[in-house]
């Protein structure tokens, strides 16, 4: 799922154009959360109890480890998934933009892909608890093997961090993002150093590299396989960032940090703790530390806590912007969005989202208070949104890229066999906390189908008592209004609709202005819309104009920015006469109405709390007029 959002461009605003640059920001931003598996995927596996210290273990565990990445990161990312850009951007929305629009002259199926799809994006959200709480705590972990005395210490310095991160991000991350990279980089050369210098003391284990140890294990112990195959997916936790952020880096960046630096430091790094184990089972407790000599490890412990916050940054900025996006789409109603850079729009701040976030992963931490038991709630968000991404790609494939079925199968079957295991496997964890981020994306999922259902709903209200633009004028300038100075922006959700706003102001202060737009925001399934497709303008005579403004999904709504090439349509929109009317509705649940009951007091209260449509739209304060009416569903 989309974990780094816009983060990416801060760190390319000198160097965009350079190969170097980008690959070194796809380092920092796609592969934090990927690089701090490390941290605790091989303790999970043979911490568990299910897999005994015996070498061909061992070499099959981490050969299934290896295989795992070259299968689901090289072959089904960077190789397939990665092809499958939307306008050149990616991530789980923009997947769900493309098969969606692949498949709409079939409404039956594109209905259910819309389902899937927002699903899978609400199931992020419990994958976003669970990374951050996991990679702090885990590399906070460290202080215990410098010394048990640390150990009181670890929940409150993980909480302290967690506070300073979240409390941070109203601030942005011009500041800092610019060390992203470098820091990363560096944590991943720590990363094979560790590794080379444990696997120099037992060099048979790159053994471990031929897939047969990892078949061997799997066809002697086919139980234990399917058990263990639920921390072995940590290994792969973060692979979705590689498609979230191809519109930050593009493929060639991205293929090329993968398979210079991250494959070959993890692979390092993960052979490395296997031959510690090796030579010493009891170092299993904590086999990523234990593999460093004592004076690195305060600087190791350093070092991996910048990482993990990296990491949880990442995801902390990815969650704003999907968040913006699901907005766009219509799931999700409007909600505070504040810019922190004056020169890359991209750079957002949701209040609601940084603090609901950080209070759900308190209480993550404060729950399950150990990285081993947190892990246990990790990975079943992680391969479902793995699962959701396959079938997705499968419909891209079929139907826009109008690839045969039997190669499509093919190529999406494998993975799609691989990710269902992945997933049944962590489904055995459920009640050892898989329940926590399902219950999370579950909630998440509600909140969001209740907003469009709602929404359908209330549109649905309006649609049946709404009156026509155009003959509507043409009966009022029969007998004309008074006209006054300067231009009305009247905004409506429907095209062709006379809005409220229009009949209040008519009725009430029996006045027309000098000049009339009926302004309709349109949102498309798209990621960006060109500035030469942004407006869409019709004379409706008597000075009086429809405007449809169409947007992407990652686009900036600013509603007095686009109107400004109206100049050559004969209207002139001056900041200093214009004034924004709205229609501020507000919904009243009824008994036996189009949803449950508290479906309805739900949306109403949503649509309550949901932020104004003006500093949504970027309307100037002082020139907005609302006025409201009450509408029953």
């Amino acid at each position: 799922m989309h974990r780094a959002g816009d983060v990416a461009n801060l760190l390319l605003s000198q160097s965009s154009s350079s190969l170097t640059a980008l690959t070194l920001g796809a380092i920092g931003v796609v592969y934090g959360d990927i690089g701090t598996s490390v941290l605790y995927a091989v303790k999970e596996v043979f911490g568990s109890g299910h897999v005994s210290f015996t070498p061909d273990n061992v070499y099959g565990i981490l050969s299934l480890f290896f295989w795992t990445l070259t299968t689901i990161v090289s072959i089904k990312y960077v190789v397939l998934v990665l092809r499958a850009d939307n306008h050149g951007e990616g991530g789980l929305v923009a997947m769900l933009a493309l098969a969606s629009q692949a498949v709409k002259d079939k409404p039956k199926l594109r209905s259910k892909l819309l389902v899937i799809g927002i699903f899978g994006t609400a199931i992020f959200y419990g994958d976003g608890v669970i990374t951050p709480a996991i990679s702090v705590l885990s590399a906070v972990e460290g202080l215990e093997v410098i010394d048990t005395a640390f150990k009181r210490a670890v929940l409150p310095a993980t909480l302290l961090i967690l506070l300073i991160l979240f409390w941070v991000q109203k601030r942005g991350t011009a500041g800092i993002g610019k060390f992203f990279g470098p820091v990363t980089l560096i944590w991943f050369f720590a990363l094979a150093s560790l590794g080379v210098y444990q696997i120099i003391s037992y060099p048979g284990i790159l053994l471990a590299l031929s897939p047969h140890y990892a078949l061997g294990f799997m066809w002697h112990n086919p139980g234990t396989t399917f058990i263990v195959l639920g921390a072995v997916v940590l290994c792969v936790t973060g692979a979705e960032a590689l498609y979230a952020d191809l519109g930050h880096f593009g493929k060639k960046p991205i293929r090329l940090a993968w398979f210079t630096v991250v494959m070959p430091a993890l692979t390092l790094n993960y052979f490395g703790q296997g031959a510690l184990l090796l030579r010493q089972p009891e170092a299993v407790k904590n086999p990523f530390y234990l593999m460093a000599p004592d004076w690195a490890l305060m600087p190791l412990v350093v070092l991996a806590t910048a990482a993990s916050v990296i990491a949880s940054q990442a995801l902390i900025t990815g969650a704003f912007s999907v968040t913006k996006q699901v907005i766009q789409l219509g799931y999700l109603p409007r909600l505070n969005i504040l810019h922190t850079s004056e020169r890359d729009t991209g750079q957002i701040y949701i209040p609601m989202i940084n603090w609901g976030l950080f209070v759900a992963i308190v209480l993550a931490v404060v729950l399950f208070r150990s990285s081993s038991n947190l892990a246990a709630a990790y990975g079943i968000a992680v391969t479902l949104d793995m699962l959701i991404t396959t079938v997705l790609t499968f419909f891209v494939i079929r139907y826009a890229w109008n690839y045969p079925l039997a190669l499509c199968l093919a190529a999406t079957g494998v993975f799609f066999v691989i990710d269902l295991a992945f997933f049944a496997s962590n489904l055995l964890k459920f009640l050892d906390g898989g329940w926590f981020p399902l219950l999370i994306g579950g909630i998440v999922f509600s909140l969001m189908l209740t907003w469009k259902d709602g929404r359908h709903l209330l549109n649905t209200k309006l649609r049946a008592d709404w009156l026509e633009l155009s003959p509507f004028l043409e009966a009022v300038f029969v007998m004309p209004p008074v006209r006054v100075e300067g231009t009305a922006v009247f905004l409506t959700a429907e095209k062709g609709a006379v809005p409220n706003a229009l009949l209040h102001n008519l009725k009430h202060n029996k006045v027309l202005h000098e000049q009339n737009l009926f302004v309709t925001v349109i949102n498309h399934e798209v990621p960006w819309v060109s500035l030469d497709q942004r407006l869409e303008v019709q004379d409706l005579g008597h000075d009086c104009w429809q405007v449809m403004i169409h947007y992407g999904f990652k686009d900036d709504p600013d509603v007095p920015k686009a109107l400004q090439p109206l100049t050559a349509h004969g209207c002139r929109v001056d900041a200093m006469s214009t004034s924004y009317f709205l229609s501020r509705d507000t919904v009243i649940p009824t008994i036996g109405g189009g949803m449950a009951t508290w479906r309805e007091k739900l949306f109403a209260q949503m649509h309550r709390n949901a932020s104004g449509a003006a500093d949504f739209l970027k309307l100037p304060n002082n020139s907005v007029v609302e006025l409201g009416s009450k509408i029953e569903i």
